[in-house]
């Protein structure tokens, strides 16, 4: 039921609701991680998961793996030892880098996560259009309002949309589909719906994206890290107008490409 002010009354709703779905992947036969995730794109957020745990760096090094979504588990099987060692994970690592405001919640941020050096230049209006993009897709958060949408972008437009409930996970769904299609991203844009958190950045940073967009705000500590691993975060993209935080340099007023 919903309560309306206007009339003091109750009524009868018929509401979209947002689907929560438990994945175990199990690596090699041992269990690796649960994750509560949007059942879709199952696939792509298992290869994206792994690669932004240092497991794997591209996705030839995973040599099989099976769903079962009856079950709720995912069974991949590596072509060789992970990229990173299984025990440096979960283990909290707190430190600096290239820069002393650079901290890193975990061991595996800090060997995974990669300072971006693309000079690629955008302008304001691809940014404002690219936001617009995103919101006439997001067609499943408008009908449930429970879900963080991610895309990847190039200078004319959307090349691929995630959905998730959770907003790492809609990161690690378009991570894997980058991973499954081999596409580049150095020189391409993340759109993302939510909040610009440090696990955001450094999502980014792990992908290789040098440009983030947001609807929403940042944190401090995530303009510390896009400052330190050079990635740019533009927040507020709301109507015409939209606030650049790091990295200024690679957005340019009536740019005109070569």
């Amino acid at each position: 039921m919903r309560y309306r002010g206007d009339t003091g009354q109750f009524e009868a709703l018929d509401d979209q609701i947002a689907t929560e779905f438990a994945l175990t992947v199990k690596l090699d036969g041992e269990e690796f991680a649960t994750i509560v995730c949007s059942p879709s794109h199952l696939r792509e957020l298992v290869y994206g998961f792994l690669a932004s745990e240092g497991m794997i760096r591209e996705a030839a090094q995973v040599k099989r793996l099976h769903i079962d979504e009856d079950s709720g588990f995912a069974y991949a099987e590596l072509a060789g030892q992970p990229s990173v060692a299984r025990e440096k994970v979960s283990k909290r690592f707190i430190g600096s880098c290239c820069g002393k405001s650079r901290q890193f919640y975990f061991h595996n941020d800090m060997l995974t996560a990669r300072t971006i050096v693309t000079r690629g230049i955008w302008t304001p209006e691809q940014c404002i259009s690219l936001m617009e993009q995103l919101q006439g897709r997001s067609s499943d958060f408008h009908s449930s309002g429970g879900v963080h949408n991610a895309a990847l972008a190039d200078g004319d437009g959307l090349l691929a949309v995630m959905t998730d409930v959770g907003r790492h996970n809609a990161l690690d769904k378009l991570y894997g589909h980058c991973l499954l299609h081999r596409i580049g991203t150095g020189s391409k844009a993340i759109v993302f719906s939510g909040r610009l958190s440090s696990e955001v950045v450094l999502k980014a940073a792990k992908m290789g994206c040098g440009m983030l967009l947001s609807k929403s705000a940042p944190t401090d500590l995530a303009l510390r890290l896009a400052h330190d691993l050079g990635i740019t975060c533009v927040g507020f993209i709301r109507g015409s107008q939209f606030t650049v935080y790091t990295h200024a340099e690679r957005i340019v007023i009536n740019h005109s490409l070569p």
